[in-house]
């Protein structure tokens, strides 16, 4: 049978994995005096989605300020959005009581969890946090109550860093940082950002959005530095 001049022949049809880079490589990163290894890859998918199966430079960031400020981890729950790999929660498995480390995408979700249990097998005798991932796309109510209602108290701190990569996922993100925050209220509980600028027209938007959902951004003194020749900084936000 031939359509509009092509044949059946002529079709290829590619499968969803054609579309899916898993050659994952186990790597080294540290940050002060810790050091960790986990999977990931050293370049990009040919997925946009997919961003979350690389260690990208707000990452690195936020995982050297966080290693700078231990203290503040410590006995902590945290809740992570956007994890990928999980960089950041494993890190702060080593000071925290309790982390969950979230993402949307259901690969990216698996190179996670085998990196959790890549923690949990090496004996590591720093680790004292449970650690968990979750499903969780920004601005999901239901996905977020399935959360919440295991962590009805909340949780101390919530970070992420590098998610503002696209215009339309920023409101989600902090419609769901505000519900995490309303929640936590009574511990005194900070988003803590590691965000690096990649146009200015969406380091306006982080700043308005932000506000426009009552929350209060404060930039943290001495944090900008430049990551792989990208301008990055720690924003802490918190409900005004």
């Amino acid at each position: 049978m031939e359509r509009d001049g092509v044949e059946d022949d002529d079709i290829v049809c590619l499968d969803e994995s054609f579309f899916i880079n898993d050659n994952y490589q186990l790597t080294r990163f540290t940050f002060g005096s810790q050091v960790l290894e986990l999977y990931c890859l050293q370049s990009a998918s040919t997925d946009f989605d997919l961003t979350g199966q690389l260690v990208w430079p707000g990452a690195e960031l936020l995982n050297h300020y966080l290693s700078k400020n231990a203290d503040m981890l410590r006995g902590c729950s945290v809740i992570e959005l956007g994890s990928g790999v999980g960089i950041t929660g494993i890190l702060c498995s080593r000071f925290c009581s309790e982390v969950v480390m979230t993402d949307h995408n259901d690969e990216v979700l698996k190179i996670l969890t085998r990196n959790i249990e890549l923690h949990q097998s090496s004996q590591d005798s720093h680790s004292c946090a449970r650690l968990k991932a979750e499903k969780l796309e920004w601005g999901n109510s239901e996905q977020l109550k399935y959360i919440l209602q295991r962590h009805p108290e909340g949780f101390d701190l919530v970070l992420g860093a590098d998610i503002c990569f696209q215009q339309s996922s920023i409101p989600l993100l902090f419609n769901t940082v505000e519900k995490l925050l309303q929640v936590s209220r009574q511990a005194k509980c900070k988003f803590i950002l590691g965000y690096v600028s990649r146009a200015k027209v969406m380091d306006d938007m982080v700043i308005s959005e932000a506000s426009q959902h009552g929350l209060h951004v404060t930039e943290v003194a001495g944090t900008r530095a430049t990551v792989r020749n990208l301008e990055g900084v720690i924003y802490e936000i918190t409900c005004g």
